[in-house]
């Protein structure tokens, strides 16, 4: 099957960008590693009157270290974030995942940003961001907004971006101290979208945790924050313990990759690895 016809332009800066995104809304579609989106394009699963292509757009690439946080640009490419020393050593979960993401194909052209924004329930970045509880930035010609990662998954394929909105960039909380990432994720095969994964951060201090997050992906129609498994967790629960508070706490989700039952027994194995992680 081939795409249906449309129309192309590659604006010059990212104000004509928004300006055209003002202009005709959900009629137009960015255009940056074309990844995922060439892909529904071919299937017919979307039908834009333009592709505004924007992988050229200046000021948008690129990382770099800000006040208080890490900053990502949108079109930063995920093979850059996969071989940044600075992040490396800075937050090294997303290093982790970024290793996981699909094929070095798909890394070289994929961006960042484009990956937030399709917010694919099965994807890495996308609860990788929601572990780290960090920013997304999105413009418009109305102006900037800092949304929370935490909030930005709305369901299936679904974010609190307007239709005239473009991601710029995500900020990064710095590690603080005592802090440790953990990822994990199960696939029938390297490269494959997962069966399950997890991305957590945690403070462990004596015997247990003072501070933990877990972002499950894979597990429904958004990345799933198990607030309660963690703050079991953190109240001294055991691993074994903490694995059934999850199995009540995820959904029963399942589609051509895993069944519910299968999802819910791997979820108890990668979280007993990413939790031996932060562990010191």
């Amino acid at each position: 099957m081939k795409a249906p016809d449309f129309a192309y332009e590659r604006p010059t800066s990212l104000a004509a960008a928004l300006a055209r995104l003002a202009e005709l809304g959900s009629r137009a579609r960015p255009l940056a590693g074309g990844q995922s989106l060439v892909a529904t394009l071919n299937l017919r699963l979307q039908s834009p009157e333009l592709l505004l292509d924007i992988g050229r757009l200046p000021g948008l690439s690129g990382i770099t270290v800000g006040h208080d946080a890490i900053r990502i640009g949108a079109l930063t490419r995920h093979r850059e974030v996969l071989g940044s020393q600075l992040l490396a050593d800075a937050c090294p979960l997303l290093v982790k995942a970024a290793a996981h993401v699909a094929h070095p194909a798909i890394r070289n052209r994929g961006t960042f940003g484009g990956s937030i924004a399709l917010g694919d329930p099965a994807a890495e970045f996308p609860a990788v961001v929601v572990a780290l509880d960090a920013n997304v930035l999105a413009q418009s010609v109305r102006g900037e907004r800092r949304l929370s990662a935490r909030t930005f998954y709305k369901g299936l394929y679904e974010t609190a971006l307007a239709e005239d909105e473009l991601i710029t960039a995500v900020e990064i909380p710095f590690l603080k101290a005592g802090e440790r990432d953990g990822f994990h994720e199960l696939a029938r095969r390297t490269g494959d979208y997962a069966m399950i994964g997890l991305a957590g951060r945690g403070v462990w201090a004596g015997d247990r945790f003072a501070s933990l997050a877990l972002a499950f992906f894979a597990a429904g129609d958004k990345p799933v924050l198990t607030r309660e498994t963690a703050a079991a967790l953190i109240a001294g629960a055991t691993t074994k313990s903490a694995c059934a508070a999850l199995s009540s706490e995820l959904p029963q989700f399942a589609d051509l990759n895993a069944s519910a039952a299968t999802r819910h027994r791997l979820a108890g194995v990668v979280l007993e690895r990413v939790l031996s992680e932060i562990r010191p």
